[in-house]
């Protein structure tokens, strides 16, 4: 702690600096003595209690640091006292009430920082009759209140004004164009309303503007094009129409206007819809009604398609199922042989994850047949139990639109812990989701396109025979459960496959609905059917083809 006797120190003291210490407790009050003071620079301590009113006796102070300590209560009204000092920094401390009016009698000052604090009240506009200030005012991070009086104007020399994080609301005062000298202006986190003053167009000097996460609403003023701003910032508010593309708005990079739901046009990479004019609008009525003519007649053409295809493949399908799968023994591996096989589970093997485990690429055997491993992460809940329930439905399943399991593995690794794996065919065109989706993915390096009609309707008619096989035509009716675009693979020959049988359920076809309840809800959040037991016996086959094509058709357009 600094001694009560610092106000005993010798009148003729000029310097007194001491910051970046631990000095704590309280600032001896006697300090306003020391007359002749010029430096005072305490910051950077943990002094704790009030700023000494007396402390305005100090009339020859030029620079007064005392931010980055612990120091609360108010600021003494004394402070205007101090006519010739240039620089106040206050800043995180935990100072209480408002800023008192009696600042703006510091006709010398430059700078004035007052930010993180927990002073409250509105901007007394008496800070604004200073117009030495030029270097900065910096109110941030306190819990102001009002407007930001129109008086701010007068600060024709300022560089900065950061009034960021309050609680101020209303206008943007048009007089703030007056401030010729303004460079960076932070006015985030308020509840500003209305719009942009388009006096700010003469403000030809400003190079940082952030509006962001307030309520200002209107169109993007087309004058910040023209102005030299190297960032601008007016995300989360409610600006509407089309966003400029000169200026900072050719740069993705230096602006930001996430969160304003009704903003069209700009550059390409901002990704924002089209504008949509009067005459656009009636060019995409007219549009409409002639795409749905042509759906329509589209749609009775596919309908009678899709009843031919489907049959042609059911009766594939027929001729599929009098095959074992079990026509030779399963091949025997062990963790060495897989861990060999995909590089050492490498992550430029890795082509998926899952709730239960991994899927790597690998090379198998001397034939050197290429193969998926699947590695189940037994520290997760459920995975052994998945491992099992998917070895007891493939080994009674046979079809060629279910994927091939060719072997599993079920051993210990080097460190002696449980190792789980499965191993299928490889399916090198990747799953429905990407396709469908377009989805950048850093698994695979399969070059994904747009599908077209005809592939759809194949893979939509793929699906449908492997749900009806498993729903119908097993030894045992199984339920997938967990049926979802990326859990349906594509061979070379875009062929659909549905895989993933972790959450399968085996169900005898005498099982009652009571009964059936008990497999309770199972699958991904967004897939899972609607809790109707009846659905557990449900096909994708018995859907009412013309209007699967209706929607079908409907995706297809849009």
């Amino acid at each position: 702690m600094l001694p009560n006797v610092l106000g005993n120190l010798s009148v003729q003291l000029e310097l007194f600096i001491i910051s970046h210490n631990l000095i704590f407790g309280e600032i001896p009050s006697g300090i306003g003595n020391l007359i002749s003071m010029i430096h005072l620079w305490m910051h950077g301590n943990k002094f704790t209690g009030t700023i000494p009113s007396d402390i305005g006796n100090l009339q020859k102070l030029q620079r007064l640091f005392l931010h980055n300590n612990k120091l609360s209560a108010m600021l003494p009204i004394t402070l205007g006292n101090l006519s010739l000092v240039s620089d106040m920094h206050f800043e995180n401390n935990r100072l209480q009430g408002t800023i008192p009016s009696s600042i703006g009698k510091c006709k010398n000052l430059n700078l004035l920082n007052l930010s993180q604090n927990n002073l409250s009240g509105p901007i007394p506009k008496q800070l604004f009759a200073i117009s030495t200030l030029s270097i900065s005012l910096n109110l941030a991070q306190n819990f102001l209140i009002g407007s930001l009086p129109s008086e701010v104007g007068n600060l024709v020399h300022l560089a900065e004004l950061d009034i960021s994080k309050n609680k101020l609301s209303g206008e943007i005062p048009s007089s703030l164009s007056s401030c010729t000298s303004l460079e960076y202006l932070h006015m985030e986190g308020n509840s500003f309303q209305g719009v942009i003053p388009t006096s700010l167009s003469s403000s030809r000097g400003i190079q940082v503007i952030d509006l962001s996460r307030n309520k200002l609403s209107g169109q993007i003023p087309n004058f910040l094009d023209k102005l030299s701003l190297m960032n601008l910032n007016l995300s989360f508010n409610d600006f509407e129409g089309e966003v400029p593309t000169k200026g900072v708005f050719a740069n993705a990079s230096t602006i930001s206007i996430v969160g304003n739901k009704r903003l069209c046009g700009g550059i390409s990479k901002l990704k924002l819809p089209r504008c949509v004019t009067k005459e656009n609008k009636k060019m995409k009525w007219h549009l409409a009604i002639k795409i749905l003519i042509s759906m329509v007649c589209v749609i009775l053409v596919v309908t009678t398609m899709s009843f031919f295809i489907f049959y042609w493949h059911k009766n594939r399908k027929k001729e599929n199922t009098s095959r074992s799968y079990l026509r030779k023994s399963l091949l025997k591996v062990s963790h060495q042989m897989l861990l060999k096989a995909t590089g050492g589970f490498s992550l430029a093997n890795l082509i998926g994850v899952g709730s239960f485990g991994s899927v790597y690429k690998g090379i198998l055997g001397e034939e050197g047949s290429i193969v998926a491993v699947k590695v189940l992460n037994l520290q997760r809940r459920g995975a052994s139990r998945s491992f099992f329930s998917e070895c007891e439905t493939l080994k009674n399943i046979c079809h060629r639109n279910l994927v091939k399991i060719i072997t599993s593995c079920s051993s210990v690794d080097f460190h002696g812990n449980d190792f789980k794996a499965l191993v299928y065919e490889f399916m090198p065109n990747g799953n429905l989701e990407n396709w469908l989706h377009n989805l950048e993915t850093d698994f695979g390096q399969v070059e994904i396109q747009n599908l077209n009609l005809l592939q759809r309707i194949n893979i939509a008619i793929d699906v449908a025979c492997a749900l009806d096989y498993l729903h119908h035509c097993c030894p045992m009716l199984v339920v997938h459960c967990d049926l979802k675009p990326s859990n349906i693979l594509f061979d070379n020959d875009m062929t659909a496959h549905v895989g993933d049988f972790g959450l399968a359920k085996f169900l005898l076809e005498q099982t009652d609905l009571k009964q059936s309840s008990s497999i309770g809800i199972r699958g991904t959040i967004g897939y899972t059917p609607p809790g109707n037991n009846n659905l557990l016996k449900f096909s994708f086959a018995n859907i009412c083809l013309p209007t699967f094509n209706i929607i079908l058709m409907g995706l297809y357009y849009l």
